[in-house]
C-alpha cells in the first residue's frame, strides 16, 4: 500500500533525523507521528486482511504490555541501572546488526526467511524481539523521570515522547509479527 511504503520509508527517515535533534523535537515528534500513522495503518490493513481479528488484539496487547512495564518500572520490580541499560542498548544494536544483515543478504539474493518464517527458529527469534522492545519502555520511562528530575529543558519533553512513540511502534510491529506467527501455526 502507499500508505505503509510512505510512512515506513518517511517515518524512517525523520527518526533518523529527529535522533540527533532533540532541540526540534516539538516540530519532527507530531510528524514522526502522523507517518507512522500512515505506516502501521497500512501494515494493520494487511494483516487484518490476511488474519481477522488480529490488529484488535495486537493493539489490546500492546497496551497491556505498556501498562504491565509502567506498573514495574514504578513498583521498581525492574530497576534501570547502568548494567541494564548498557545491556539494553547493546541487545537493540544486536537486533539492528541482525535486521542490517538479514536486508543485505535479502539484496544478493540469500534468502533469511528462517528469521521471520513461522519455524522454531523464527517463533523464538520473534519472542526475543518483542520481548526487548517491551522492556525498551523501561528505557523511555526512566529518561522520562530522570529528565523530570534533573529540570531537563522543555524540548526535551518532546523528545522524551518521540523515544516513548518510538518504541511503541516497535513493540506493535513486534507483537502483530508474533501473533501473525502463531496463527499462521494454527
Amino acid at each position: 500500500s502507499l500508505y505503509l511504503l510512505l510512512g515506513g520509508i518517511g517515518g524512517f527517515i525523520i527518526a533518523l533525523i529527529a535522533s540527533f535533534s532533540p532541540r526540534r523535537s516539538g516540530f519532527f515528534t507530531p510528524l514522526y507521528a502522523i507517518l507512522e500513522g500512515m505506516f502501521l495503518g497500512g501494515l494493520s490493513a494487511m494483516f487484518e486482511a490476511q488474519f481477522p481479528g488480529l490488529v484488535i488484539r495486537a493493539v489490546a496487547l500492546t497496551f497491556a504490555v505498556f501498562l504491565g512495564m509502567l506498573l514495574i518500572y514504578r513498583q521498581r520490580i525492574i530497576r534501570v541501572t547502568g548494567k541494564f541499560r548498557r545491556g539494553m542498548v547493546a541487545a537493540i544494536f544486536g537486533i539492528m546488526l541482525v535486521y542490517l544483515v538479514g536486508w543485505i543478504a535479502h539484496l544478493f539474493g540469500a534468502n533469511w526467511s528462517f528469521l521471520h518464517g513461522g519455524g522454531t527458529f523464527g517463533l523464538l527469534f520473534s519472542l526475543i524481539v518483542t520481548g526487548i522492545s517491551a522492556f525498551s519502555l523501561l528505557l523511555d520511562f526512566d529518561f522520562i523521570e530522570r529528565g523530570a528530575q534533573s529540570g531537563a529543558p522543555k524540548y526535551m519533553e518532546w523528545y522524551s515522547v518521540f523515544g516513548l512513540l518510538v518504541s511503541l511502534v516497535w513493540l506493535y510491529v513486534n507483537i502483530l509479527r508474533l501473533l501473525s506467527v502463531f496463527a499462521n501455526r494454527e
